[in-house]
């Protein structure tokens, strides 16, 4: 399970750092051909979200390849599930209806790795009777 966690966690990283790059790089006029919701939201909220992505993106390998606090990599997962199912009904609500599959497979995909790395509780040891 763990080498499957890694792969998702790489596909989501490399997914949101790809995307959260080009918002915090380029203009909103150069993004706008690509995505047009850029103008429909005020202009320091798509470099503020290409920030949210990058970091979640580095929170996505980063705690667990270097072992300092790996339980980030879930609540990055979190983090990042929580992005996407707002990026989801800001779509629904403009009718861009075709920008809903990739919002759903990186939601289920970053809730996968969030429920994956979750910290679990540690059993007690039992008492010998």
């Amino acid at each position: 399970m763990n080498i499957v966690l890694w792969i998702i966690q790489i596909l989501v990283a490399a997914a949101f750092g790809l995307f959260g790059f080009m918002k915090v790089s380029q203009p909103v006029d150069a993004l706008a051909a690509m995505m047009p919701w850029v103008t429909a939201v005020p202009a320091l909220l798509v470099p503020l979200i290409g920030v949210a992505e990058l970091a979640g993106a580095l929170g996505m390998i980063l705690p667990r390849l270097t072992k300092i606090q790996p339980n980030l990599t879930a609540y990055a997962g979190v983090g990042l599930s929580l992005v996407m199912v707002l990026a989801s009904a800001f779509h629904i609500t403009r009718g861009e209806f075709g920008n809903l599959p990739i919002n759903l497979v990186l939601l289920v995909l970053s809730t996968v790795v969030a429920y994956g790395r979750w910290p679990r509780p540690q059993k007690l040891a039992q008492a010998p009777a």
